[in-house]
């Protein structure tokens, strides 16, 4: 399978049709803080090259906004934008040409820190800071041409892809439960209409960027709230997302909201892995898994047993840039497991 016996399963590349990952060790997103710092590009540059040169087969960029609605920070809808995001995918690929980076697409919804935030309806989120604003068609229409505008700019930076997160209590999956979608036009009401938004958004940009580029959905497989999606729900959104043009299904466990802990130390490891198993069996596109997922053995398991084709690795792993080489040569024994 590899040449590394101890772990043939993570060093396994994987097949993304027009391109291919050298592993099955993803850095899932991370907000640095950097966004916004003076010289924060050029910092970030070097940080996610760190990260690449330690043997990651993919990185995703902290969360960033498709435009002004999605909060006050950094943002990609310009050339300009799209510029100084350059800085970041060059010295990626620049450190291993073989790594791939995508840029998430963040739109936070009624969880943005402005008062123009927007959502399907009026409906506050009990930690958001404002009540959002209903969108109308009009504003519907211009966050989707919004969400293609910022891949678009993604792939003039020389991202390799985009991870759309539809997860957390963010716009996208404010949309497709009852409890925050009280429309009763073409977005809103039955399912169909409910998931509509989720599937609009990832055609779009499967359309704004052509077919050799990298599209990401991230979807709660668990929402663990009341009111939130049915597993039949779960799985008719994760059918459409791959009819729709998604390369990769990342799994997520839980809205901010949710009361339920999913990556505090009292979560045994890899709790969720089985979730995530579970809807791989119905897609035939690649599935991440996630969540306490933090020693490279708990990997190389979660893999063999078919959970996921990819593995979001635990932050303690990923601040050591060496991790995956030091798993690669058997050195366990040096690996920060903090958690």
């Amino acid at each position: 399978m590899t040449d590394i016996p101890r772990y043939p399963h993570i060093f396994r590349p994987l097949d993304l049709g027009h391109t291919r990952l050298k592993n099955r060790i993803l850095m899932g997103s991370m907000h640095t803080g950097l966004e916004e710092a003076e010289q924060g590009f050029e910092r970030m540059a070097a940080y996610y090259a760190e990260r690449a040169r330690g043997g990651v087969g993919m990185v995703i960029t902290g969360g960033i906004f498709p435009n002004a609605e999605a909060g006050h920070g950094s943002k990609l809808s310009t050339p300009a934008e799209a510029k100084q995001h350059r800085k970041i995918a060059t010295a990626v690929h620049a450190a291993d040409p073989d790594v791939k980076i995508c840029l998430q697409i963040l739109h936070t919804g009624p969880l943005a820190r402005t008062p123009h935030c927007v959502a399907p309806s009026a409906v506050k989120s009990r930690i958001g800071s404002h009540v959002p604003n209903a969108l109308s068609e009009d504003g519907i229409e211009k966050q989707l041409e919004d969400f293609a505008q910022c891949a678009r700019m993604a792939r003039l930076a020389g991202y390799d892809g985009v991870e759309i997160i539809g997860s957390a209590g963010y716009l996208i999956s404010t949309f497709l439960v009852e409890k925050t979608n009280l429309r009763t036009d073409r977005w809103g009401g039955p399912w169909e209409n409910r998931m509509r938004f989720a599937l609009e958004a990832v055609r779009r940009v499967r359309a704004a960027v052509g077919t050799d580029f990298i599209v990401i959905f991230r979807i709660a497989a668990m929402d663990m709230l009341d009111g939130g999606l049915s597993w039949d729900e779960v799985v008719s959104l994760a059918r459409g997302v791959e009819a729709a043009g998604a390369s990769i299904l990342s799994t997520h466990f839980c809205w901010h909201e949710a009361p339920v802990p999913t990556i505090a130390t009292r979560v045994p490891r890899a709790a969720f892995t089985s979730v995530t198993g579970r809807l791989r069996q119905v897609v035939t596109l690649p599935v991440i898994t996630s969540n306490r997922i933090n020693m490279p053995q708990v990997a190389e398991d979660v893999l063999a047993r078919g959970d996921a084709d990819l593995v979001s690795m635990a932050r303690p792993m990923l601040a050591d840039p060496d991790l995956v080489n030091k798993a690669r040569e058997g050195r366990e024994d040096e690996i920060n497991t903090c958690i």
